[in-house]
């Protein structure tokens, strides 16, 4: 079904829903997933594109969170660990596997006897041991140009690391997959209620001014940061505080900084984790942790303190590499949706864990992991459900992606390269095969993108925009410098006609692209970028 022949659809009123997700995000993806699965006919919208908020801008780890079993939240780390490694057995080359070295020094803490300690119950929680001892001059191996100053020795472990864009679309994948409907850029106007009771609610899609009516008995608001807007009828004090915190990153060519695996090290400022980590043949420095106060309709933008951040802990990991601001290839920031109980904590001392309320019908959720789509997807199903929940909800040892298919890997495409598109595109990759040229698209570079990849997205992944091609259907703008700039006149030679855009739109869009390329993903303009 095309997204005309799906907006027709609702516009006549033939179809009836029983659950409808606001929210394109890895929570609302996830909901859709499991209630899809489980037979409900089931309707997904999201007033930008697919993933474009804090789904798209995560730290890209599916980990147990090692930080928050220290602080005590032994539920949130033991929920995500095995969820950790039920996403790596399902979904190898989307989800993988990647060691982890938190160096130690002398006089600072925690040392590397509580360290292991902690590393241990992290360990039985997994059912796999993967901690061990590095000495120092082990450690130097491990992390070649790691700063060996009071250096004590490092725990190494096991997290996962993934695309987390395309584990959004991968989800939706398998909800259309189940017979879901799914929307982008198509937003929530207000729910419908007869006698208090949720019965629907009004839609609106980008390209057409006309609101459409929905009728469901259901609405889960998945919505994040942005949680508080559904909720803005309810007068009754269950509603969420959402307090956004912005997370940025630093993205850096892989040769100014070649780490092999994550290195991490607590931050002097204010003893947070900070991590050097490899992704996509770039190595990414992050993440901050702090209150965002600018529009969360406008793209969040990394601050020039935080960038001096950043950039001090690689100072103090690498010493003999200094980073300079003009090696930095691109940027991305994005606004976590913490609940607060409103105590005025400070940011990195909330409560990570998601929470739920409950409205006649409407149920909103908020918080939690990227890790933890899954438990959260199916808590709100079973509150929305109600009595009836344990007998419609499909098992919960169903799993979340159904396998790809065997297929003969081209000679043209590099064994590492077929296992991530086997990871990202699923049972979909032999058709995929058959709709572009299985040829990267910057032969000889770190990064392995395909152009059947961007012919792909352009047919059949929902690409309204420029920017949904090169910042989450493939990660070129992020990867390339200047955002890929020089890559735009192939692209638009290969692409433009299957997106069916004229010479006009095209320029549009690319004007488009660059405007929130220069604005939102590099750094912060009037900045010295030569400066180091």
């Amino acid at each position: 079904m095309t997204r005309a022949e799906a907006l027709d659809a609702l516009r006549t009123g033939s179809d009836k829903f029983d659950v409808v997700v606001v929210g394109g995000g890895i929570t609302g993806a996830g909901v859709a997933r499991e209630a899809a699965g489980s037979g409900l006919r089931t309707l997904l919208i999201e007033q930008k594109d697919f993933s474009w908020g804090t789904s798209s801008r995560s730290s890209k780890m599916v980990h147990g969170g090692l930080r928050y079993l220290g602080s005590g939240h032994y539920g949130l780390a033991r929920d995500a660990v095995r969820e950790r490694e039920r996403l790596m057995a399902e979904a190898p080359g989307l989800v993988d596997p990647l060691r982890f070295i938190m160096p130690h020094f002398k006089g600072q803490f925690p040392g590397p006897r509580l360290f292991q300690a902690l590393l241990r119950v992290y360990d039985a929680i997994a059912r796999n041991r993967s901690r061990h001892y590095l000495t120092p001059s082990d450690s130097m191996l491990w992390v070649p140009g790691l700063t060996g100053e009071k250096l004590a020795g490092a725990s190494g472990f096991t997290d996962a690391v993934t695309d987390d864009s395309r584990l959004v679309l991968r989800l939706i994948a398998e909800a259309r997959r189940d017979g879901a409907l799914c929307l982008n850029y198509t937003r929530a106007l207000e729910l419908t209620r007869t006698a208090g009771q949720v019965s629907g609610l009004r839609v609106q899609p980008e390209e057409n001014g006309t609101p459409i009516e929905i009728s469901a008995p259901l609405v889960i608001n998945a919505t994040g940061a942005w949680a508080d807007r559904l909720q803005s009828g309810d007068e009754s004090s269950n509603t969420m505080k959402i307090r956004p915190l912005r997370g940025s990153h630093l993205v850096l060519p892989w040769s100014r900084l070649p780490v092999s695996c994550s290195v991490s090290l607590f931050h002097p400022q204010d003893r947070r984790p900070v991590f050097a980590f490899p992704w996509l043949g770039t190595t990414v420095l992050g993440t901050t942790d702090l209150d965002h106060e600018g529009s969360l309709d406008k793209e969040p933008v990394i601050s020039e303190a935080e960038t001096a951040y950043l950039l001090e802990i690689a100072s103090r990991l690498f010493p003999g590499s200094p980073i300079c601001r003009g090696d930095i290839l691109s940027t991305w920031a994005g606004v976590r949706p913490v609940v607060t109980d409103g105590t005025g904590k400070a940011p990195s001392k909330e409560n990570r864990e998601h929470e739920l309320r409950v409205n006649q019908g409407l149920i909103s959720v908020a918080g939690g992991k990227l890790t933890t789509f899954r438990v959260i997807a199916r808590e709100a199903l079973i509150q929305g459900l109600g009595e009836h929940a344990r007998e419609v909800l499909r098992a919960e040892s169903e799993p979340v992606f159904k396998p790809t298919s065997a297929l003969t890997r081209p000679m043209a495409v590099g064994h590492q390269t077929w296992r991530r598109l086997q990871g990202f595109y699923g049972p979909e990759l032999e058709r995929l095969i058959a709709c572009g040229p299985m040829e990267p698209v910057t032969p000889g570079s770190a990064n392995d993108w395909l152009w059947a990849e961007l012919c792909w997205a352009c047919q059949k992944e929902d690409v309204m925009h420029l920017d949904d091609l090169l910042l989450r259907r493939t990660r070129l703008g992020l990867v390339l410098p200047e955002g890929a700039r020089a890559l735009l006149p192939e692209i638009r030679e290969r692409c433009q006609s299957l997106l069916g855009w004229d010479d006009q739109h095209w320029e549009q869009e690319e004007a488009r692209y660059l405007g929130i390329y220069q604005n939102a993903y590099s750094l912060t303009p009037g900045e010295a970028v030569n400066a180091c």
